[in-house]
């Protein structure tokens, strides 16, 4: 998936931590700000989680009006900007060498068949 990823699309990239940063990083994404939260709902960002293993960042998103849509209210965002500052220094690689992001593309996708929706009293 790319920034060309329409509405409802889901979107992965990567991102590397420096050596030591885990723990800042951890603490920062447990305290979001509500201001950038409100801006993730504004951009129509949903569905978003960020799994660590190490150093090892993986986002996984959705978006209502397609990535395009999303990366162009958020970066044009004073509050993202900030956010993004206050944690530059904790990144050893964020973009590829055009300044992309670093895009995970998908090679299986299993849907299986979820459980049937829970019923209060059943």
């Amino acid at each position: 998936m790319s920034a060309t990823a329409g509405p409802g699309e889901q979107v992965c990239h990567l991102y590397r931590l420096r050596p030591g940063a885990e723990a800042e990083y951890d603490r920062r994404h447990a305290e979001v700000w509500p201001e950038l939260s409100a801006l993730l709902d504004e951009a129509g960002i949903y569905d978003y989680a960020i799994y660590r293993r190490g150093l090892l960042l993986i986002c996984v998103l959705r978006t209502r009006r397609g990535f395009a849509h999303a990366g162009a209210v958020t970066t044009a965002s004073e509050v993202q900007a900030r956010w993004t500052a206050s944690l530059a220094h904790l990144f050893a690689e964020i973009a590829d060498a055009d300044g992309g992001p670093l895009w995970a593309h998908p090679v299986f996708h299993h849907p299986g068949h979820p459980p049937p929706a829970w019923r209060r009293g059943t």
